[in-house]
């Protein structure tokens, strides 16, 4: 064994190994966005070198690969190729070029689809776990739980990443190279990918939002349908964010805000007039749309509420507080996500127009123009982004009451 195998990780002098009556005594804090106190999550314990060691021997024996750790023809072993259905995977291009003259990009064009979609499944892997997590009827800020759902945003936001750069391999399909075989595809069309409709009803695209919203399922499977469907008339992410940030509470006790204006909104009435100090000119009408976001009742195709933008907004003014940063980060990933969405389409736009021009899609849609108005109005998370606009700089801000800090900071 190699001596670093054999090392074990002891806890800092600084970090004192926690027993059991440590840990009863911790302080119990109370979360802003639960109606409950929950104790304040310990340190994740110390990783310890010698329990990754007896893997390493383990996986020494047969190689360096997991995969190989048992010999072959031992009962339950699990062989690389059969773990992944490579069979199943490798067998599943099937060139339509084939039955005649083979185009040689037809397999490229194939194998970067199927990995789109596989990818969407993930991303719905991904979807479907956070929408769980927040569908509780209390998520604790400061709980794994809600560092499970910030991770796995980010998660996905890498993801989409990934496919906005395959679009780059795509791109070396030159035009020519794509007529070699196009018109054999008709009318397959990736307007017929129903995961990628079904991911954005999951986290809160609108039907009301949908850019061609008579025809969008007009090609699609009566199946696949029927789960789009489904899907715009459960719970969102986005309504399920709305609801979490409802939970915000300092703002229900006006006594907490000492100094401040009274009002059913003592900070706001303060924050709203500091904003109207910053605003230059020809920003002015800024101020009615303040008050249509953070202090009226909107229409319902809106997602969030107005007690919902308020903490929204209160979470990107004050982040840099503990309590604070876990929400500020889910916010901002939902953010990243959006963007990611917004780049692959309009990249995937600008590669039609590169391909085909101005020619209808294999599908029979408008190709570029189809392309650009979904790129134009498929915004999830627009009413979050939105709220940038009425940001002030920090020097600018309110400071807090003391006890509103207090809870924000972990303290007792």
């Amino acid at each position: 064994m190699r001596q670093h195998d054999s090392l074990k990780v002891q806890e800092m002098a600084s970090f004192p190994a926690m027993t059991d009556s440590k840990v009863s005594k911790r302080p119990i804090h109370h979360s802003p966005f639960t109606t409950h106190y929950s104790p304040f999550t310990p340190p994740l314990p110390y990783l310890r070198l010698s329990n990754r060691s007896s893997m390493t021997d383990r996986n020494d024996q047969s190689g360096s690969c997991p995969f190989g750790a048992q010999p072959q023809g031992t009962p339950g072993a699990v062989h690389y190729h059969d773990y992944l259905q490579l069979d199943a995977i490798l067998g599943a291009q099937h060139p339509e070029s084939a039955q005649g003259e083979a185009a040689h990009d037809e397999m490229l064009f194939i194998i970067i689809h199927q990995t789109y979609e596989l990818w969407f499944k993930q991303l719905h892997h991904e979807a479907d776990s956070v929408v769980a997590i927040m569908k509780k009827p209390a998520v604790n800020d400061n709980s794994p739980e809600l560092q499970t759902v910030v991770h796995r945003l980010g998660r996905m936001a890498v993801i989409l990443r990934v496919l906005v750069q395959q679009i780059d391999i795509l791109e070396t399909m030159t035009p020519m190279d794509f007529l070699d075989f196009r018109d054999l595809l008709r009318p397959a069309s990736g307007f017929q990918s129903w995961q990628f409709k079904l991911l954005e009803a999951k986290l809160g695209l609108k039907y009301e939002y949908r850019h061609g919203k008579e025809y969008y399922t007009a090609q699609l499977r009566q199946a696949h349908i029927d789960l789009i469907k489904q899907a715009e008339t459960e719970q969102s992410f986005l309504q399920l964010v709305n609801d979490w940030l409802e939970r915000l509470p300092f703002f229900s006790d006006a006594s907490a805000w000492t100094g401040f204006p009274t009002g059913p909104h003592p900070f706001w009435q303060e924050y709203k007039a500091r904003y109207a100090s910053s605003l230059a000119e020809g920003e002015k009408d800024n101020l009615s749309a303040f008050d249509a976001v953070f202090f009226e009742q909107r229409e319902d195709h809106y997602t969030l509420s107005a007690t919902a933008n308020r903490a929204a907004l209160f979470i990107m003014l004050y982040r840099g507080y503990p309590l604070l940063q876990l929400p500020f980060q889910l916010l901002n990933n939902l953010l990243e996500i959006d963007e990611q969405l917004s780049t692959w389409r309009h990249r995937h736009m600008n590669m039609v127009a590169r391909m085909i021009g101005t020619r209808i899609g294999t599908g029979g849609s408008s190709g570029k123009d189809y392309l650009k108005g979904a790129a134009d109005k498929h915004y999830i998370f627009r009413e979050i982004a939105q709220l940038t606009s009425f940001l002030i700089e920090r020097r600018r801000l309110p400071q807090l009451p003391t006890g509103i800090e207090e809870q924000l900071g972990f303290h007792k």
